[in-house]
């Protein structure tokens, strides 16, 4: 991989925080992600399942973690199993995780090759009472195709109906919303690259390129700082491209006068960190661009004060909500009439703010987290309100990821990328 290779201590505290939640007699199995084929001989990059990752840093395909901390054998209470290699394989494929090699990486000291997996399996599920099974319960997941880990479940379902099952994933929930130091040090790495990034392209920027052209001048500066490339599909939307919030063509030329919203972010070993920033293409803001960036700058900063230890996440967005309205109404966009005849489930203010002002992110970039529960320090969420104006060709988002602290303000892992409107005028015309 191209990241710095990772201290397995980081995994061996991720797996004890879940087993340490683990039923009695019960063994819990992570598999990694299949390799995707796109036609022919083609197929999309591997990318590996965030959790087995999570627990045992194995950045691998054809990978399975297995978790038995009541295994009479105390060599069978943590196992990987790998993909045999040999010399043929490592010609083709390059280099694959020897036994030895999983082991540093993981910390797991029980490696055996996957061909082993089913025997190994059935002699630990005759001591086993209970099975966790690796279900996808994010409340965005919108999963179409089977995984490995869904026909594994549909397998063991057949193959041992006697046992109990379980689910891994409230688990997951619980312990992955809330960062390591390790996971922290390794998510200001990503937000470090997409600095370098913005701040290359503020040179770059004028009127004439293209919005692809942007796209490759963020590429080419996270690749070369050991980044696999784009945490999530780039939004680089000029004009009123900017008032699709999922706007991913990135083929229209920048026009002088307009604004281009950026959404995109550098991901560093498999953790994401999320980015906006609204930039005048000519380098310079018009009075009303400035006007309502500077409303969307003010929301973004009182909202990121709330985010302390206690705070409920739905309450926090209606919070958010009745800032954003007041700064509408200060742009002449909303009146109180619109607020006091507003519907209570889609309030005024969403005309012109459709969309959430914050999620976790951490190995996904919208991450597993409690969301019904009170925040705790060490979570990592980010802030990111925007306005939106089709009527004007205008819109501005703009966001950071930033870690609640057990007292105060959130530590901001953005805060070295500019956002203030003068620097970034600043930066465009030096």
């Amino acid at each position: 991989m191209k990241y710095a290779q990772i201290d397995s201590n980081l995994f061996v505290k991720n797996r004890k925080k879940f087993m340490a939640q683990m039923k009695p007699k019960s063994i819990a199995v992570f598999n990694s992600n299949d390799i995707y084929p796109i036609g022919a001989d083609s197929t999309l990059p591997f990318e590996q399942d965030r959790d087995i990752f999570y627990l045992s840093g194995a950045d691998q395909e054809e990978t399975i973690l297995l978790l038995f901390p009541d295994a009479i054998d105390p060599k069978h209470r943590e196992i990987l199993f790998v993909r045999e290699t040999n010399d043929h394989i490592a010609v083709w494929e390059g280099a694959k995780l020897t036994k030895e090699k999983a082991t540093e990486v993981s910390g797991i000291e029980t490696v055996y090759w996957l061909t082993e997996f089913d025997k190994t399996f059935f002699d630990l599920m005759t001591e086993a009472d209970t099975i966790y099974f690796n279900t996808n319960e994010h409340y965005r997941q919108a999963v179409e195709t089977q995984t490995r880990e869904a026909r594994f479940i549909e397998k063991c379902k057949k193959e041992y109906p006697a046992h109990q099952w379980a689910k891994s994933n409230p688990i997951l929930q619980n312990i992955r919303g809330v960062k390591e130091p390790e996971e922290i040090e390794l998510m200001q790495k990503a937000c470090d690259i997409t600095e370098k990034g913005f701040r290359r392209i503020l040179e770059f920027v004028k009127p004439g390129v293209w919005e692809h052209e942007i796209e490759a001048e963020f590429l080419h500066e996270f690749v070369r700082n050991r980044s696999r490339g784009f945490a999530y599909p780039p939004i680089i939307a000029a004009g009123s491209n900017a008032n699709v919030l999922h706007y991913l063509e990135n083929d229209k030329e920048v026009k002088d006068g307009d604004m281009i919203l950026l959404d995109l972010a550098a991901e560093y070993a498999n953790y994401s960190s999320d980015m906006t920033r609204t930039i005048p293409v000519n380098g310079k803001f018009t009075q009303r661009q400035k006007q309502v960036y500077s409303a969307v700058l003010r929301v973004k900063n009182e909202a990121t004060k709330m985010l302390v230890p206690g705070t409920i996440w739905a309450e926090f967005h209606k919070e958010v909500g009745k800032l954003m309205t007041a700064e509408l109404i200060g742009l002449g966009l909303l009146d109180k009439a619109d607020v006091q005849n507003e519907n209570p489930d889609w309030p005024a203010y969403k005309k012109y703010f459709m969309h959430g002002t914050s999620h976790h992110i951490g190995l996904n970039t919208h991450d597993y987290g409690e969301l019904k529960k009170p925040m705790k320090a060490n979570m990592v969420f980010t802030v990111e309100p925007g306005i939106y104006i089709p009527a004007e060709g205008m819109g501005v988002r703009l966001e950071d990821d930033v870690v609640i602290q057990e007292k105060g303000e959130p530590f901001n892992l953005m805060r070295n990328i500019p956002i203030e409107i003068e620097e970034i005028e600043e930066l465009m015309n030096k």
